[in-house]
């Protein structure tokens, strides 16, 4: 019994369609290498030579990531004469958005608070921020979750709603930082002379700035010490600057209070201060 073959008409159908299967396979691969070769390299050089803010630019090229894989479908599909699909596009499109927008809304959500946290200017890749009771160093915001490293180099990552909707203490949104040192004097010691030993101290160091100019203010009379607050501000404040200068204030302060005569063997206490930005529920700064 000879073996049976397939009619021509059908032969001629698979062959055409795995043709156009291949041509869409390597058009796509080629429009897609094209795409990340040439287009987002050229664009990544454009912001470079403009200067644009490092977040926005990650930003933009992710969308770029994700617009040159569509577009390498697209025009493969086009060229291999796949027009059922891409007349249906829209359909499809559609129905996976409310398909994904019933089952991924809290992606959404991190979605749409990421878009506002991009566009917000004092919210940027390397900032130092602050938020309920944690702190670091911006590293990457995603499309879903913004990354920190903390100060003891590890990486958290938070939900973009976390960031959009809660209070975020960003200590590098403005050119300056002040910080604010307290330290207790015993009764029997010169307020005077200590408040020169301060501003003394915050002078003659040379990453702290003279305008605006370092200040020292009494703030309490405690049971067992006069407490003194002093201030000073420094430029381009990151937290490596921040706790150096710091550091180097607070020993100068020590060894010239311990020359003079001056008791602090009371509790000492310090903070700083900083821009709070704050941002409502749609993560626009108030």
């Amino acid at each position: 019994m000879a073996p049976q073959t397939l009619p021509d008409d059908i032969v001629a159908k698979y062959t055409g369609f795995f043709g156009q299967l291949a041509e869409f396979v390597v058009v796509s691969l080629l429009v897609y290498g094209i795409g990340r070769i040439v287009v987002v390299p050229t664009v990544r050089w454009v912001f470079e030579r403009q200067e644009f803010e490092p977040t926005l630019e990650r930003a933009f090229e992710k969308v770029l990531g994700v617009g040159v894989i569509i577009g390498a479908i697209t025009i493969g599909a086009w060229m291999a004469g796949f027009t059922v699909f891409l007349g249906g596009s829209a359909l499809i499109v559609a129905a996976l958005t409310l398909a994904v927008g019933f089952a991924a809304q809290d992606v959404l959500s991190n979605f749409v608070a990421g878009l506002f946290i991009v566009q917000d200017k004092n919210f940027n890749i390397d900032d130092w921020i602050e938020w309920d009771d944690k702190a670091g160093f911006i590293e990457d915001i995603g499309f879903r979750v913004t990354r920190i490293r903390t100060f003891d180099n590890e990486t958290i990552t938070v939900p973009n709603t976390e960031l959009a909707t809660t209070g975020v203490t960003n200590r590098m949104s403005n050119e300056t930082l002040r910080i604010s040192y307290s330290l207790g004097i015993g009764y029997g010691d010169d307020i005077d002379e200590t408040t020169r030993i301060l501003t003394d101290a915050a002078a003659d160091h040379d990453d702290i700035l003279a305008d605006p100019a370092p200040s020292v203010r009494v703030t309490e009379l405690g049971d067992s010490a006069v407490l003194l607050q002093a201030r000073f501000w420094i430029s381009d404040p990151d937290r490596e600057d921040f706790s150096v200068t710091r550091s180097e204030y607070i020993q100068s302060v020590k060894q010239r209070c311990d020359a003079a005569g001056i008791d602090l063997s009371t509790t000492t206490q310090h903070d700083l201060s900083g821009e709070l930005a704050v941002r409502d529920g749609d993560g626009s700064p108030r």
